[in-house]
């Protein structure tokens, strides 16, 4: 499967616990926008109504070639495909203080699939002391001094 879209900044921002892969439900003119990759992730989150795992504040671009775009809403609640128990697991886990569900990438191949993560915040301290590693190593890696 290809990956169509990547959420780089939920990697940053959240410690990933565990990933889980999910089936989206898309409209047919959805699904070409996202396989030609005008879904945009940031500041999405997956929200539970009654026990159907829902994503939100994901913006998928009209295709260009519909119909009826007129009638169409890009930033509209997408349910997600699990089976029972994987999402009653999901659930459980957003349950939990500190603990939220967030989408990582989207794969396109015969079906279109999202990467979720179960992630916990990250503090500040933590981001920049995750930049200072990251420097020092392209600092080792050049050759130059530390």
């Amino acid at each position: 499967m290809k990956t169509v879209a990547a959420n780089r900044r939920a990697r940053f921002d959240y410690e990933i616990l565990e990933t889980i892969e999910a089936g989206i439900m898309l409209t047919g003119p959805e699904v070409k926008s996202v396989r030609g990759g005008h879904i945009d992730l940031r500041g999405a989150y997956v929200s539970f109504h009654g026990n159907v795992p829902t994503l939100k504040q994901t913006t998928i671009a009209p295709y260009r070639y519909a119909a009826d775009l007129a009638s169409y809403l890009p930033g509209r609640d997408r349910p997600l495909l699990l089976k029972k128990s994987e999402a009653a697991k999901l659930q459980e886990q957003a349950e939990q203080k500190g603990v939220t569900i967030v989408p990582l990438e989207v794969k396109a191949g015969k079906y279109i699939k999202i990467v979720l993560g179960i992630a916990r915040g990250r503090k500040t301290i933590d981001k920049r002391s995750r930049i200072r590693e990251r420097e020092m190593s392209k600092k080792l890696r050049r050759g130059e001094e530390v």
